[in-house]
């Protein structure tokens, strides 16, 4: 299959988020470096296919010509977060962590519940019928997370499982700067409106409704994140959310989740 080129204005460079954080966005999905204070670093989640050329040129502006990550962390396995991994392996040669409970999807054993276009909110709603959802087969290179919460190469980070977008679904959190990359348990775009993802105005919203079968869970684990009381929220859609009235924002948000992220209907809405 011949290659996408993706164009140069669909490419958003999200840096200096905050200390050691380094974002890009990729048309509707965020990726991120966690640089560390001796120049190594990890890249959480890979994008979009077709994606993989244009996250190694930022890459290597990023850390330096010929620079590769420690290892890979994965938030989860659907399509918009795995996309490059396979081509970025290949290149790389380096380890690819996700959740035991996300490994079947990742190793070609499983595919994630179909998407539900019925859930409403906008254009992209509609569209998910048509995205994939796996599975893929990474073989060896895929390798479970500790279950102590603690990531290889990262020290000082911590995954929090934040299921219900899928089962294996986590996020990463450092205590020190109260530093959230929350993957798809929160977004700060409405996932399901064109119009929102394209303007990128900044909001609290829940994980993108159309590929999420678990509500109950995902209302459970922003309530999860919002005790941690982040100062940064680096979601996995939608531009990063930075300051001492985020921590405030996202409890408001916890408490009316029902209200203001739950879907009124759909395939997987009780």
């Amino acid at each position: 299959m011949e290659k996408i080129n993706i164009p140069e204005y669909e490419i958003t460079v999200l840096d200096d988020i905050t200390r050691g954080i380094y974002g890009l966005r990729v048309l509707i999905v965020n990726l991120y470096i966690i640089h560390k204070p001796d120049d190594t670093w990890v890249l959480v989640d890979t994008g979009l296919p077709y994606s993989a050329k244009r996250i190694k040129k930022w890459a290597e502006q990023k850390m330096g010509k010929g620079s590769r990550p420690e290892s890979i962390i994965l938030t989860h396995g659907h399509f918009d977060h795995v996309g490059a991994v396979e081509e970025l392996i290949e290149e790389w040669d380096v380890p690819v962590y996700a959740h035991p409970l996300e490994i079947p999807f990742l190793t070609g054993q499983a595919k994630y519940p179909p998407p539900d276009p019925t859930v409403g909110g906008g254009l992209m709603s509609l569209l998910s019928a048509l995205y994939p959802h796996g599975p893929i087969d990474l073989g060896d290179s895929i390798q479970e997370l500790p279950l102590d919460g603690t990531i290889p190469d990262l020290p000082t980070w911590n995954w929090i499982g934040t299921p219900g977008h899928s089962k294996g679904h986590i996020s990463l959190f450092r205590k020190d700067g109260r530093t959230l990359i929350a993957g798809d348990a929160i977004s700060t775009v409405k996932p399901e409106s064109f119009v929102n993802v394209a303007t990128q105005k900044p909001e609290l919203h829940g994980p993108p409704a159309y590929f999420t079968p678990d509500w109950d869970m995902a209302q459970r684990s922003v309530e999860w994140l919002a005790n941690l009381k982040p100062i940064v929220i680096a979601p996995g859609h939608g531009p990063p959310m930075v300051g001492a009235d985020v921590s405030n924002t996202l409890d408001e948000f916890a408490n009316k989740f029902e209200e203001v992220a739950k879907p009124g209907k759909g395939r997987y809405v009780e």
